[in-house]
């Protein structure tokens, strides 16, 4: 079964002014009538943050150089996580980033939104800052079947005796959803934060009403966001809305439209989306 039902060009346009290149509005939470609130409805960005490390699977690891103190030293790091979302390295005594690490254990991972493919500043980011420590015996076979899950080539070498497990315990992390949207996280938030129930299920989502459904996309940003687009797509979903970019000749822009209600699986989702194409229709008079 289509994600959506089958859906129709829409038949009537809105008049709105032209759009700026690259501008972001997000819109309040509601059936009826469009406003720009300044904080519309969103997970926090502990959820985000959380969801993001869930989803990702290799980061940048800067460490500080110990052949020259104070100098950071950024490598590429698979990366798992433990059951608070904290970051687990299987890193060797050889690498210079452990050797780095056993001097001093301060470090930081940047985990960058998968896939994104656009430009690489509207999209979601999150740097994790803290120290690394060794994982205990008694925890490394959670941590190892979780790493090896998410990174099975590792099996090739996890067993060899100068290689470990270690994991970045969080003191704080920076957040950036994307142009206008960043903060700081604390530590204890995201730890507590819990995954977006639609997480896995993001690249399915967006692939197919890209795919099959941008009519019903451009009705969205007509109907919702008064986003007079000739083309859109969607770049991001959640338990309490969806992103999308409309394109009007060489013009871009970002907006978030927001369910009526939280959805926490695909089917609720496709549901939500199906009312708010009759609602979007209902609304144009077509």
């Amino acid at each position: 079964m289509s994600f959506l039902a089958s859906l129709t060009p829409c038949a009537s346009r809105l008049t709105v002014p032209p759009f700026a290149r690259g501008s972001t509005i997000r819109y309040r939470r509601s059936m009826g009538a469009v406003s720009q609130p300044p904080s519309p409805p969103a997970p926090p960005f502990a959820e985000r943050a959380r969801t993001l490390v869930h989803l990702g699977r290799i980061g940048t690891l800067c460490t500080q150089l110990h052949r020259r103190p104070g100098t950071p030293f950024g490598s590429v790091a698979p990366y798992g996580v433990d059951a608070c979302g904290q970051p687990t390295l299987l890193i060797s005594t050889m690498a210079v980033h452990t050797q780095n690490l056993l001097a001093d254990a301060h470090a930081s991972l940047l985990v960058t939104q998968p896939g994104w493919a656009d430009d690489p500043l509207a999209g979601a980011r999150v740097t994790l800052v803290g120290s690394v420590e060794r994982i205990a015996d008694s925890e490394r076979q959670t941590i190892r079947d979780d790493y090896l899950q998410r990174h099975a080539s590792a099996r090739s070498w996890v067993d060899f005796g100068d290689f470990g497990f270690y994991r970045l315990l969080v003191a704080e992390l920076y957040y950036v959803a994307g142009f206008g949207a960043m903060g700081w996280v604390d530590a204890d938030a995201y730890r507590a934060a819990t995954v977006d129930p639609l997480a896995d299920h993001v690249a399915g989502i967006l692939a197919h009403m890209n795919a099959d459904h941008g009519n019903a996309l451009v009705l969205y940003c007509r109907a919702f966001a008064e986003l007079e687009a000739e083309m859109a797509e969607m770049t991001g979903i959640d338990r309490m809305g969806f992103d999308v970019r409309g394109r009007r000749g060489d013009r871009r822009q970002s907006v978030r439209i927001n369910f009526p209600r939280d959805v926490t699986t695909p089917e609720e989702a496709r549901r939500a989306l199906v009312e708010m194409v009759r609602e979007a229709r209902a609304r144009l008079g077509s």
